[in-house]
């Protein structure tokens, strides 16, 4: 459930990453001394804010947070744990893991067969992908969800490169999520990401008499160390995965969907081809 205060700010399920802040706010308050009520004026804020903030219940806004790590002299140890939030604040809680690995990893490889993934989706994209997934979202839950879609874009240009392959269905893009403009603009970035050094896009044809990706999407990653991890997702649920067995299994699936899906060059030349009939 949610409520609105007189801020017009929502509030928000806990989690870990909003208790920890909470937790933190309230510790700097008590070791300057002051209750709920003496802090009100001084940040600026109702105290039926500062506690949701306590609680976890609330994200804490920008001016909150500057204001309290002025009032409370917290050491710049507020202002990291509010980054630290807003990082993962668009991010479901069964992707956080997989987002955390993604972070450092050395190769990514992507199957996809119900959505562009989040690394090669537009804004546009996303928005309309958001806005039409219930139970919907609020006006500040879909902007957090985009940013952070958007940033975890940079991975794409980090150096050294990190070696990325997505594998793709045709279908995915004839859906036309958000109608022909917004589909326009998405191929025109599948084929400006797929001219990238460390990128390799293949588009998997509507047509395919084998298919090795039938029991949906996953998608595998090297580490630092060298080890691969895989990870898929369902409704409301991500698992990942370590057993060498299953990366095994996964391994293999992923090699034949590569020799299955058109290459590079010839994925190119659909999109162009989708492109052009819309």
């Amino acid at each position: 459930m949610k409520s609105v205060d007189e801020n017009g700010d929502a509030e928000v399920e806990p989690d870990d990453d909003l208790r920890n802040f909470g937790e933190t706010i309230k510790a700097f308050r008590k070791r300057a001394n002051l209750t709920q009520e003496q802090l009100r004026p001084l940040v600026g804020y109702s105290v039926q804010y500062v506690a949701s903030v306590e609680q976890g219940r609330r994200h804490p806004s920008t001016r909150f947070v500057d204001r309290a790590e002025e009032v409370l002299d917290g050491f710049g140890v507020i202002r990291i744990a509010a980054k630290r939030l807003s990082r993962r604040r668009g991010l479901a809680k069964w992707f956080r893991r997989w987002a955390e690995l993604e972070e450092d990893a050395i190769a990514l490889n992507t199957y996809e067969c119900r959505s562009i993934p989040g690394l090669l989706q537009t804004e546009a994209y996303a928005r309309a992908q958001i806005r039409d997934v219930p139970p919907l979202a609020t006006a500040e839950q879909a902007e957090a969800r985009v940013t952070f879609r958007l940033a975890r874009q940079t991975l794409l240009l980090k150096t050294p490169y990190v070696a990325f392959s997505f594998i793709i269905e045709q279908a995915v893009i004839e859906r036309q999520t958000g109608g022909p403009e917004v589909t326009r603009e998405l191929i025109d970035r599948l084929l400006e990401v797929g001219k990238l050094p460390n990128v390799d896009l293949q588009i998997m044809p509507l047509i395919s008499l084998e298919h090795a990706g039938t029991d949906g999407p996953f998608r595998l990653l090297e580490t630092q160390e060298h080890e691969w991890v895989g990870y898929t997702e369902g409704q409301q649920s991500g698992q990942v995965i370590s057993d060498p067995k299953d990366i095994s299994l996964l391994h293999q699936r992923y090699a034949k969907l590569r020799i299955q899906a058109l290459n590079p060059a010839d994925s190119a030349g659909l999109l162009m081809r989708m492109r052009g009939s819309l």
